[in-house]
């Protein structure tokens, strides 16, 4: 199965701005965006009331491309510089995982590899070069 890649770009708060202007200067079509206030429940930890607008995920489309985005949680740390990662999806939860686990080696996992509401199986890490990757499985059409 392939795999497709994409630049992610964590924003701190200005996700929705960033996202309009990068539809319009590229002529994307927007894919949809979700706010951390959708997410389902609360896992036992209230959401601060400013996190609830911000942007989860967002995705464009152009040319057969895709850009993602994001917001910073608030409160989690944000570097200017360290906004951009690399997403990488696949149905193939087997190469995912074998992907996941040659990232992690000399790296760090930031977020075990699981499954969320939106993926099948979600998983972060940092390589040893100082790269962030995303990996996500994608649901198989059935």
């Amino acid at each position: 199965m392939s795999l497709k890649i994409a630049p992610y770009i964590v924003l701190d708060g200005n996700c929705t701005e960033a996202v309009a202007f990068y539809e319009k200067v590229l002529g994307a079509n927007n894919l949809g965006v979700q706010r951390f206030g959708d997410m389902p429940g609360e896992g036992g930890h209230p959401m601060p009331e400013e996190a609830k607008n911000r942007v989860l995920h967002a995705a464009l489309e152009f040319d057969g491309q895709m850009l993602l985005f994001s917001d910073n949680y608030p409160g989690n740390p944000f570097q200017l510089g360290d906004q951009l990662s690399i997403a990488l999806m696949t149905k193939d939860l087997e190469r995912l995982k074998s992907i996941f686990h040659a990232l992690s080696d000399g790296g760090q996992v930031q977020m075990e590899l699981q499954e969320t509401f939106w993926s099948p199986s979600f998983g972060m890490v940092r390589d040893q070069f100082g790269i962030t990757w995303q990996l996500s499985g994608e649901a198989s059409e059935k």
